[in-house]
């Protein structure tokens, strides 16, 4: 009997070894997305943060949810991101290069904003107002009962997230198009004796 509870022990001790550091790396890799100013290192550490929440969705018994974020957002999903960022290539600006501007600031809100409901949903739940479970059937959770919530109550959603992905593929292949045609241009321009250093005075000179 002592031996069993010595197993079970160390267990649970597994388990809040294995969630704290799952927890950190998702911590970690989300800050790391928005920190590094190559996008292709900032993918690669959303891969890790993607992978990270697989791991917390196999700690709550989620074994479908988990499969799906690592099969079709860690995979597929960011197979389109790193198409994208394949095609737009170069450096992106450095995090608040030049000061903060509308984007940033709004971006800082509503990260704060998360950051507030989650300690005010832990607090409720700490003081006893969140106790009371809700109903949950056998079938919760299955790819059944998932891909019928996907296909009726969720439908909306459902597709105009794939609309989203889609415009996010054509806008890349569009903007790296866009930017091979100025490099080409400059380069045309390069070509020309003075045209680097001023394309633009040499037709004012003349």
């Amino acid at each position: 009997m002592s031996a069993f509870v010595l197993a079970a022990s160390a267990g649970n001790a597994l388990v809040w070894v294995v969630w704290f550091g799952a927890a950190l790396a998702c911590v970690v890799s989300g800050i790391a997305v928005v920190s590094f100013s190559n996008p292709f290192y900032s993918a690669l550490a959303l891969i890790g943060n993607l992978a990270s929440l697989a791991v917390l969705y196999l700690l709550l018994s989620a074994e479908f949810v988990a499969a799906a974020q690592v099969l079709v957002y860690a995979g597929a999903v960011m197979v389109m991101f790193l198409f994208v960022i394949a095609y737009l290539g170069g450096r992106a600006d450095a995090p608040w290069a030049g000061g903060p501007n509308v984007n940033r600031l709004a971006a800082v809100a509503a990260a704060a904003a998360i950051l507030v409901e989650v300690l005010v949903v832990l607090g409720l739940k700490t003081g006893g107002a969140l106790s009371h479970a809700a109903h949950v059937t056998g079938s919760f959770g299955s790819p059944a009962e998932i891909g019928r919530l996907f296909l009726t109550d969720h439908l909306l959603a459902f597709e105009i997230t794939s609309v989203v992905l889609l415009i996010a593929a054509i806008g890349g292949v569009v903007l790296g198009a866009h930017a091979r045609r100025l490099e080409a241009e400059r380069g045309e321009l390069s070509s020309i004796p003075g045209g680097e250093e001023s394309p633009v005075e040499i037709p004012a000179a003349r």
